[in-house]
């Protein structure tokens, strides 16, 4: 699969179900994703998929993508699939699998598309909206459990502990690119740069110090530059900045760390999901078959 050259019809298919989610059963679901975070753990793959450039998505309707790389319109998608689980199922095998293959991806992106770009740091502020959201929720529970001893609280301490996982999850997915892939990505220290002041109260969290140096050192850098080239600078002015800085930076000063690599795990007795999963499409798409309804058995593996 991975030595194909028709790389688009093979990953194309698996973001079509991706992006139709709300339409699909939790099997197609899994299925795509389980084949994508396979497929993600091949730097092949990963670089392959952003030098084949796709044009009119038609299924693609939330903006209009004329031209986009395969990398770029994966990255849209599997973000996407963050969104609508974050304020629908809250499923967190998905959400798992999602960022898994995010992070398997992120040393690789190369050339991220504009919007792609913005999406990924759109994710990363609708988190931060959420992380706010329940700490704030948590002190007023807090406040109020003073003045009541009878009313039992919310766990909030375990959603924080979520949330903060997952924040922890996208900024290093962020600073995997910046660490690896800066001078392939202007796009992207364009979204940060834009949208800077979201990164402010991180800066200091004991549980994302660290990963945050090096975001900190890129929004500093070239915020100093944009400052030099004066006020007033239309998109591509920035953009020609960014590039210029991209190439001024010295690599050293940006800290390493290891390498964000995830790996497909079954889980314990996996033939209770894929025994069911593939005779159900059997019984469903075998052309010229016919199956009796009543006369179809679950069975367990260990039985007569």
């Amino acid at each position: 699969m991975l030595a194909r050259t028709d790389m688009e019809n093979l990953v194309l298919p698996i973001l079509e179900i991706l992006y139709h989610v709300e339409e699909r059963n939790s099997h197609h679901v899994y299925m795509a994703l389980i084949i994508l975070l396979i497929l993600t753990e091949d730097d092949g793959f990963n670089r392959s998929i952003h030098e084949v450039i796709l044009k009119n998505i038609t299924w693609y309707s939330e903006r209009v993508l004329t031209e986009i790389s395969l990398g770029s319109l994966l990255i849209l998608v599997v973000i996407r699939t963050i969104q609508y689980n974050m304020t629908r199922t809250r499923d967190k095998y998905l959400h798992t699998n999602c960022l898994a293959a995010l992070a398997n991806m992120s040393a690789q992106f190369r050339s991220l598309h504009q919007y792609a770009a913005q999406r990924i740091i759109s994710l990363f502020s609708l988190l931060s909206k959420k992380h706010n959201k329940v700490l704030e929720q948590a002190t007023q529970s807090l406040r109020g459990s003073l003045s009541s001893n009878d009313v039992p609280l919310p766990d909030y301490a375990q959603d924080l502990n979520v949330i903060e996982e997952v924040i922890r999850m996208m900024l290093e997915i962020i600073n995997s690119c910046l660490a690896t892939s800066l001078h392939h990505n202007p796009n992207l220290v364009y979204a940060l740069l834009y949208k800077r002041d979201l990164f402010e109260q991180f800066r200091t969290h004991p549980s994302f110090q660290d990963i945050m140096q090096n975001i900190d050192l890129v929004i500093t850098f070239f915020s100093s530059r944009l400052l030099q080239a004066g006020a007033e600078l239309s998109v591509e002015r920035v953009l020609e900045i960014i590039k210029q800085g991209i190439v001024a930076l010295p690599k050293d000063r940006l800290k390493k760390f290891p390498e964000l690599k995830f790996k497909y795990v079954e889980e314990e007795q996996p033939e209770e999901f894929f025994i069911p999963y593939v005779w159900s499409l059997v019984y469903s798409s075998a052309a010229g078959l016919y199956w009796s309804p009543q006369d179809i058995q679950l069975f367990t593996m260990d039985s007569d």
